[in-house]
């Protein structure tokens, strides 16, 4: 199976909507606030052993840390529930990693608010 294959990214689809769901509803970590964090995207390996969660942590550095660590440590709870809610014949062993893009977009947007602000400022005097 091809890593952009047609099966491969339903089941990346399906992945990612299942981990949100556990996300949700079923972690009691206090580590992970379940309403400031979210699954942006997943890639399970064509072989369905591994899979990488980029999650979306709103919050400072210590925040993001902080629910990584939470995560990694219910890793065994999520592969459980992955397990019983999605029909894989492999649970893949799962590495979760922060996803900055949103804070790498709103940082960008401000720049460009900036710019065209001293261009209009510059035009008028």
């Amino acid at each position: 199976m091809r890593k952009n294959s047609i099966k491969n990214t339903r089941v990346n689809a399906e992945v990612q909507r299942e981990l949100s769901n556990i996300l949700r509803g079923g972690i009691k970590d206090p580590r992970v606030a379940a309403p400031l964090t979210s699954v942006v995207a997943v890639e399970v390996a064509p072989d369905l052993k591994t899979c990488k969660a980029y999650i979306s942590v709103l919050g400072d550095k210590k925040a993001q840390e902080d629910t990584i660590k939470g995560l990694q440590s219910a890793e065994g709870y999520i592969r459980r529930e992955l397990a019983r809610t999605v029909n894989m014949r492999n649970t893949p062993q799962i590495t979760f990693i922060v996803d900055q893009s949103i804070e790498y977009g709103v940082n960008i947007s401000k720049k460009i608010d900036e710019v065209t602000r001293d261009l209009k400022d510059g035009a008028e005097e």
